[in-house]
């Protein structure tokens, strides 16, 4: 196959487009095939032998490695400008992978306070056990995070942050964490790389849930890590081949015909979340909008653009559980990133990280987290509004 040419940051949308349109596949067939299969055969005795001794290299299992998954991976690669990626069967098989690869017990994560609540559930329930402490810091507060890294093993953020999306400096933080030796990781999966690449800007470690946007069709659950070749190659000789979060062929070749209109469809989310924003800003039961659009942040340098993933903040007068109800063209649902719109209150014990995290993260129970996905926007509009009337107390 055909060597991809990595992204350029000027036109990350166009150098995206342009890794499939020199793409070559056996047969000339327009996708890639799917090889499912479990294992590889060999010849004969000294062919596996020389395998397993190292002498050559082959595919053996599709545990490890299978022709469908590398050629994800190292789209993926390209995509993020990698030198190499590892795909997973879901987001938290990517980052249990990754972060067990570079802390081991008695050391110590620092991490923003709003992470990514499963990612937060497997640092306080699994790494505590093996007297892992973790330091949950206001990731938009560089003088904070640097005051905790000191004797760190991991930074591991998040830009935007899930639910309130606060923005980091991860330029900045990068720096920080690589001049104390520290392995800094970052989940992406809100920008993608089309809208942010922050292993150009020094971050050591990408992941993806690459169930949301970069499938973006609701059918598949899968992760990626990307990073240079160290990085990938401590990965897959401390944890993957042990952990078993292998991603199949067939989500594989999902993924694939996923990112073939990532391009298309990721311009689309953006607009049309920025309108219903902006109108969610100026309506009178809103309090709120919790955008990154509306940030001043320096985090925001490192966004080319917007997801449809935002949360907004309701007054007393919305009934929360009432204005859910009356929703008719948004679906109740945790996930996001394919075409369907969704919504998610903060109330709900899914996405909450502990039962007193309004207080202690600064989480409001009026939030209300939006998906917008590629319906009309103007008809999803009017169903928010309707049910923002229903709602009314």
């Amino acid at each position: 196959m055909n060597k991809p040419v990595p992204p350029s940051d000027h036109d990350p949308i166009a150098s995206a487009a342009a890794l499939f349109a020199a793409d070559a596949h056996p047969a000339n067939a327009a996708v890639p095939p799917i090889f499912q299969t479990s294992l590889f055969t060999f010849d004969n005795y000294a062919d596996m032998a020389d395998v397993y001794a190292g002498r050559s290299h082959r595919l053996i299992y599709s545990r490890g490695d299978n022709p469908t998954v590398m050629e994800f991976e190292r789209i993926m690669a390209a995509l993020d400008g990698a030198e190499k990626a590892r795909a997973f069967s879901s987001g938290m098989g990517a980052i249990a992978a990754t972060v067990l690869a570079f802390v081991s017990a008695g050391e110590r994560i620092v991490t923003i306070r709003h992470v990514y609540s499963d990612a937060y559930r497997m640092f306080e329930l699994i790494l505590s056990r093996f007297g892992v402490t973790v330091d949950y810091v206001d990731g938009s507060d560089q003088e904070a995070i640097a005051a905790a890294l000191p004797g760190a093993k991991l930074l591991y953020l998040e830009n935007p942050s899930s639910m309130v999306f606060e923005l980091q400096d991860i330029a900045a933080l990068a720096r920080l964490a690589r001049a104390q030796g520290i392995v800094s990781v970052l989940d992406n999966s809100w920008a993608t790389p089309l809208f942010q690449r922050p292993i150009v800007h020094g971050v050591d470690l990408v992941i993806h849930a690459a169930s949301k946007y970069l499938g973006g069709h609701s059918d598949t659950v899968a992760g990626v890590v990307s990073g240079s070749t160290e990085h990938i190659d401590a990965i897959n000789s401390r944890t993957y081949p042990y952990l078993g979060a292998k991603l199949s062929p067939l989500e594989a070749w999902l993924l694939l015909r996923g990112l073939r209109t990532l391009t298309l469809r990721l311009p689309q989310h953006m607009r049309s979340g920025l309108a219903i924003a902006e109108n969610l800003r100026n309506h009178a039961d809103v309090q709120r909008v919790l955008h990154p659009v509306y940030s001043n942040h320096p985090g925001k340098a490192t966004l080319n653009g917007y997801s449809g993933l935002f949360s907004f903040e309701v007054t007393e007068a919305i009934e929360v559980p009432s204005f859910v109800n009356a929703l008719r063209l948004f679906r109740l649902g945790v996930s996001w990133g394919g075409p369907e719109s969704l919504v998610v209150p903060a109330l709900a014990p899914l996405q909450l990280p502990k039962a007193n995290c309004f207080a202690r993260f600064g989480v409001s129970p009026r939030l209300i987290r939006l998906h917008i996905g590629l319906e009309d926007p103007d008809m999803l509009w009017a169903d928010l509004q309707q049910a923002l009337a229903c709602a009314r107390g």
